[in-house]
């Protein structure tokens, strides 16, 4: 009996934490489209390394920042294109995993949920980017008043079946 008890209070707690992040989640809007054009299972054990190196002069810290991501044994990975409208943003969310993001056409601002001062960087058609995933709460935006962002996402260590964007409530540090 007591075993139930805690089982109860368990599964009400995770319950209640879920709910609450679902309550203060910060959707997305303008959205065109968020097709998912692959979702594979590696056959063979796959570790990952990404080392990130910010160039001098960075806005971030200006001194060449270095970021390292290992991820052992991933099981599987996405690919998604997603295209915003203008003004059209994703709302702010994170990913179990890295994820390469590639600009295929317009522009986006991708705002990090711990940069105190809400600060953005910019990445335009051509240009790609890693987003570490892991718990990184971030938040990106097409800021053109009339060309849409055309974005192609390539998701890694995704649990088998599981979800590969997690929605975050709003962190505080912008005024979004």
């Amino acid at each position: 009996m007591r075993n139930r008890k805690v089982t109860y209070l368990v599964v009400s707690a995770v319950a209640a934490v879920a709910l609450a992040v679902t309550a203060f989640a910060t959707p997305g809007s303008g959205v065109l489209s968020a097709t998912v054009f692959a979702r594979t299972s590696f056959q063979d054990p796959v570790d990952i390394k990404f080392k990130i190196t910010q160039e001098k002069g960075d806005k971030k810290d200006g001194h060449g920042r270095q970021e390292i991501i290992r991820i052992l044994d991933t099981r599987e990975m996405v690919v998604q294109q997603i295209v915003l409208s203008p003004g059209g943003q994703t709302g702010w969310h994170s990913h179990p995993g890295p994820v390469i993001v590639l600009v295929k056409a317009g522009a986006l601002t991708l705002y990090a949920g711990d940069d105190p001062e809400c600060g953005a960087r910019t990445y335009t058609a051509g240009q790609s980017f890693i987003d570490s995933g892991q718990g990184h709460v971030h938040y990106a935006r097409n800021e053109s008043a009339s060309a849409d962002t055309d974005l192609w996402a390539v998701y890694f260590d995704v649990p088998p079946g599981g979800a590969f964007r997690i929605d975050a409530p709003a962190p505080g540090n912008c005024s979004f």
